[in-house]
């Protein structure tokens, strides 16, 4: 084991030494190549020992063996939990297994990530996952505690814990032009609308699952789809606060129905595990595709999603108006965020 971290260190000092030579540092100091290679070698041997100590960022924090300014213990931390996003948006979803772990190798040909830095971004997302995932309060706030991460970084932890815990698909080839931080968005949306931890803050794994008895709430939704009259009503209130104001206003007039039922079907749907994991390419197969074939602006989206939400209100008949907004409110953030190219 010690001979392989020797042979590890060795290699990977020599790329540190070259890149080193070529910042000019030997002219900028007056140094030598053996002062160079020596001095890299120690700040290699003194990685080893501190990595342990990052897996637990508070223990770095209170060691006495290493004496490091507090600012510098934070770049540390930062930076050994940064991840690539070439990386994240190939395992995103993922279970976090030695299944994927496998896989490690044909992604770091895929993204050019090298495989180091892949085994590294992969442990650290599973070390964070285990550490939270059974946790009471606040995903992004215990994720700051045990890791000391930055908000935005403990923010990003917390969309990766949150989609291997659903298993949210975001592979398939027409999600490929999502980003990281489209789906990163989108997970922040549903923690704070969708999970047991939106409504209650004494449960456990209050921001990881979904609230299931919100789930069963929402086949509620399907009146508006089966009653004929509201349906009927609900269309014709959302096409007089339109007319004028859409570019599209023909297209959606004619496909409301559709729309309609594909809004509050997916909304029923969301009990079932598989429906969950699909529901991004739910939404792009069902919205992002006919809206960009039909070439909807963002503007008209926004519009459109804005009106069916707030007329749905008026509905004399509709009686689930807190269940309604808290699904379109979080629908809606996501698909506006969703819609571009």
């Amino acid at each position: 084991m010690a001979a392989t971290m020797r042979g590890c260190i060795s290699y990977f000092m020599n790329d540190a030494v070259t890149l080193r030579l070529r910042s000019g540092i030997l002219e900028q100091t007056g140094a030598t190549v053996d002062v160079l290679q020596s001095d890299t070698m120690d700040h290699y041997r003194t990685f080893y020992m501190l990595e342990r100590l990052l897996h637990s960022p508070p223990k770095l924090l209170n060691q006495l063996l290493f004496q490091i300014p507090p600012y510098r213990q934070t770049m540390l931390i930062e930076r050994y939990y940064a991840f690539d996003e070439a990386f994240v948006r190939e395992v995103l979803g993922k279970k976090l297994s030695k299944g994927t772990k496998k896989d490690l190798d044909d992604i770091s040909v895929k993204t050019g990530v090298t495989l180091k830095s892949c085994r590294r971004q992969f442990d650290n997302f599973k070390r964070v996952f285990k550490a939270v995932e059974e946790l009471r309060g606040s995903l992004v706030e215990n994720i700051q505690q045990h890791f000391l991460l930055s908000d935005r970084l403990a923010r990003d932890y917390a969309a990766i814990v949150f989609f291997a815990n659903s298993r949210f698909e975001t592979g398939k080839k027409k999600l490929q032009y999502l980003t990281f931080e489209d789906f990163a968005y989108c997970a922040e949306q549903m923690i704070q609308n969708w999970t047991l931890g939106a409504v209650d803050t004494n449960v456990d794994d209050m921001d990881v699952d979904l609230d299931k008895e919100f789930l069963q709430g929402l086949k509620e939704l399907k009146i508006l789809i089966t009653d004929k009259d509201l349906l009927d009503l609900h269309k014709s209130l959302v096409c007089t606060s339109l007319r004028g104001k859409i570019s599209v206003f023909n297209e959606m007039e004619a496909n409301f129905k559709n729309l309609s039922r594909a809004l509050i079907n997916i909304a029923s749907k969301l009990t079932h595990s598989k429906d969950v994991r699909d529901f991004f390419v739910d939404l792009v197969e069902k919205f992002v595709e006919p809206f960009r074939s039909d070439k909807w602006s963002l503007n008209d989206v926004r519009l459109f999603l804005t009106q069916y939400t707030v007329c749905a209100h008026t509905l004399d008949a509709f009686r689930h108006q807190a269940l309604w907004e808290r699904y379109m409110g979080t629908l809606k953030a996501c698909l506006l965020k969703m819609y571009h190219d």
